[in-house]
């Protein structure tokens, strides 16, 4: 992506009277500078059907002021954002294909289209510390605006304050002086969407807080659904943009929703979900590739830099960062290969309708105390059995296949407890930590056996290149004294795991 920048706004918008003057602001950090004004004109694109506006998502061509340009702007918290700014380029028009992609999973091949134009006159005040660096800008804005399927412009007065390099606490500071002085927080979150009002559609979100043991069933489950859905579609951006831990989180998201669709097939019917439960699993293996070899160029390395200087002969740590990278690349390019799949689209679309008309079976009316649990305990008797059946092999090889089986119903155990959390807390999220526990220990003993199938490899490649061969041998060593160490530690993890309090709220 060519010459983008990315920024973190973190702001406070409040409605205000034509009239408002800016309160005295003696006694906070720093000193106001002159006023300065600007004329700022930007037309904000959409879909016919508000898609991005609904996400809270702007995306705006806007000249004037000192930030001209295309702008994408992704909510990430209560008053932050954060912003990817392209140069305006030629066309006025049309979106440039590096900010269309970042929103394709909110779009879903929908054109993008010219919706509103704004008009901003803004009087800009900032906040300045003893070197004269901004702390925070105060934009005192008279604005009009259009929406381009509309003839009537409309007109308002608001405040914007944004922290620049100030203390969070300022923000707090500022808003006391500005209410003061006459100014309410604002009714909407952006310019655009105060323009639009009652037209854009309410994104639903789950109300969490209302749901308990007496709660549906369904309710529960869907709310769990909801906001792995949300945390997909939050993620696609990021891995676009090859953000850090990005393919990580959306994974996550994508075997969350796999699992729950699993385990609660008797809630959410299982048959119905069937096709796109394997459309998930697709979707999951996609990105798999890119992770798996991240996560190991970072053990391997670690072990590297963790022997003494004099047992690493050659250039070990290149050849092996070397190896993997080239592994990465080729991942990172199938998994943004299958986000720009229709497949793909197509699977938003079904876990949108499921969400939207969800195939509920009688389970899900009744109590989530009457129905949940148990499922959750089906995920742990499955675990525990594979467990007993894994330890008791005595082929290493057999016994780390089954180990790796135990670490997937481990980590479904943990997603079904996360998934009722909301109707169950505390002991739900206990339960879930305890899996959790087992997870993560199964998971390194299963990264010591990929490891030292890659180191392996790589030692022959480094042998036939005729390097020093023995600090991969050491490094294979200290991965199969790793697994054994997993192996020693599992049974004590394990009984932790089945201890009665950890198990009573599941009956």
């Amino acid at each position: 992506m060519t010459a983008v920048r990315i920024e973190r706004e973190i702001e406070r918008k409040y409605d205000a009277a034509a009239d408002f003057a800016l309160p005295d602001l003696t006694g906070l950090p720093g000193a106001l500078g002159e006023p300065e004004v600007q004329r700022l004109d930007a037309t904000y694109f959409d879909t016919t059907d508000l898609r991005l506006a609904a996400r809270g998502i702007t995306l705006r061509r806007r000249t004037g002021g000192t930030d001209a340009g295309w702008h994408l702007k992704f909510p990430v918290g209560r008053g932050v954002k954060e912003e990817i700014r392209l140069p305006l380029g030629r066309a006025a028009k049309t979106v440039p294909k590096e900010l269309a992609g970042l929103v394709r999973a909110y779009t879903r091949g929908r054109a993008l289209r010219p919706i509103a134009r704004i008009e901003t006159t803004r009087t800009l005040r900032r906040l300045l510390d003893a070197q004269g660096n901004p702390l925070a800008e105060i934009a005192d804005d008279a604005v009009t605006g259009q929406a381009l399927d509309r003839t009537e412009p409309v007109a308002w007065h608001e405040l914007e304050v944004e922290l620049t390099a100030g203390e969070p606490g300022l923000l707090d500071l500022l808003d006391e002086r500005v209410r003061a002085a006459g100014a309410s927080p604002a009714g909407s979150g952006s310019k655009l969407l105060r323009l639009l009002d009652h037209r854009v559609p309410a994104a639903p979100a789950p109300d969490t807080a209302a749901l308990g043991p007496r709660s549906p069933a369904g309710a529960v489950i869907l709310a769990y659904l909801r906001s792995h859905r949300d945390a997909l579609l939050a993620a696609d951006p990021l891995v676009r943009r090859d953000a850090d831990d990005a393919v990580h989180q959306m994974r996550v998201a994508t075997r969350r929703l796999r699992s729950t669709l699993q385990i609660f097939g008797t809630v959410v019917d299982k048959e119905a979900t069937r096709p796109l439960r394997a459309e998930l699993r697709w979707l999951a293996g996609e990105l798999s590739g890119a992770r798996d070899r991240e996560v190991m160029l970072e053990r391997l390395q670690r072990r590297v830099d963790e022997l003494p200087p004099h047992l690493v002969l050659g250039p070990v740590r290149e050849r092996i960062t070397r190896h993997l990278e080239e592994g990465m690349a080729e991942a990172r390019a199938r998994a943004l290969s299958a986000l720009d799949e229709k497949r793909y689209l197509e699977l938003l679309d079904a876990l949108d309708a499921l969400i939207d008309d969800p195939p509920l079976t009688p389970a899900a009316a009744r109590p989530a105390r009457v129905v949940l649990p148990s499922l959750v305990r089906r995920a742990w008797k499955r675990l525990d059995r594979e467990l007993t059946e894994a330890v008791a092999k005595t082929v290493p090889a057999e016994r780390d296949a089954a180990l790796h089986e135990a670490r997937k119903s481990a980590k479904r155990a943990r997603y079904a407890a996360e998934a009722v959390v909301s109707a169950f807390g505390r002991p739900a999220r206990d339960f879930a930590r305890r899996m959790t526990a087992l997870q993560e220990l199964l998971g390194d003993h299963q990264d010591s056996v990929v490891c030292r199938d890659t180191l392996r490899a790589i030692g022959l490649e480094a042998y036939a290149e005729g390097e020093n061969a023995f600090t991969y041998g050491l490094l294979i060593g200290t991965e199969m004294a790793v697994a054994q160490r997993d192996e020693y530690q599992l049974p004590a993890v394990w009984k932790q795991a089945a201890k009665g309090r950890y198990h009573r709220w599941l009956g």
